[in-house]
């Protein structure tokens, strides 16, 4: 489990495939106590450490997780959010998260005023009845609040401390960005879903 609450960057150092897997040595801000088979979020991903060296980590991405996340457009010298795993006891800061993107979007609008910027994010189908203003969802693995919802796309209004925390003042118009739709939201909208469905029958 995560918080969406990123932790530091982290940069990928190698890029390399074997057997349909590929493998992404990944430089960590922190790894503290961190062992293999650890749990770390990489742009909202939830990947499984498999090698250590120092500070650098491997991690394995089958095809599945390429072919549903933006992962598969790194390369070497990319620079990508990390979140180690929520430990027992430790402050919930953002909302609870799984490390499994729903879909993708894409950015549809940048606009920056002072030190705060504000993006439009242009949301699959997928998800499209799980966005409602106020609501919580993960953009690359970083918790926020969805601003305005119109025409398939939802505004996000970002604070300084969340720009110089992670990747995605970075970011621009036309790049990918991972999504997972909070739990709590996705389980009201279904159960009202399957509800109507019963009823209707």
């Amino acid at each position: 489990m995560f918080t969406g609450i990123v932790q530091g960057i982290g940069e990928i150092i190698s890029v390399s495939t074997k057997n349909t897997v590929t493998s992404f040595e990944i430089k960590l801000p922190n790894v503290d106590d961190i062992a293999i088979g650890a749990s770390v979020s990489v742009n909202g991903v939830c990947l499984t450490v498999v090698t250590i060296n120092s500070d650098i980590i491997k991690f394995d991405i089958i095809d599945e997780t390429i072919q549903r996340t933006n992962l598969g457009d790194l390369s070497v010298g990319d620079n990508v959010n990390i979140e180690r795993s929520l430990k027992f006891g430790e402050e919930v800061g953002g909302h609870i998260l799984s490390g499994h993107i729903f879909d993708t979007g894409i950015i549809k609008k940048k606009t920056t005023s002072g030190d705060q910027m504000s993006l439009s994010i242009l949301a699959p189908p997928s998800i499209h009845k799980y966005l409602t203003e106020k609501g919580y969802i993960a953009i690359d693995g970083i918790s926020l609040t969805v601003g305005k919802v119109s025409d398939g796309c939802f505004d996000l209004h970002i604070i300084p401390e969340t720009m110089r925390l992670t990747i995605l003042d970075t970011k621009e118009v036309g790049d990918i960005v991972n999504i997972e739709i909070d739990s709590n939201t996705q389980l009201i909208v279904e159960t009202i879903e399957r509800l109507l469905k019963d009823k209707v029958a």
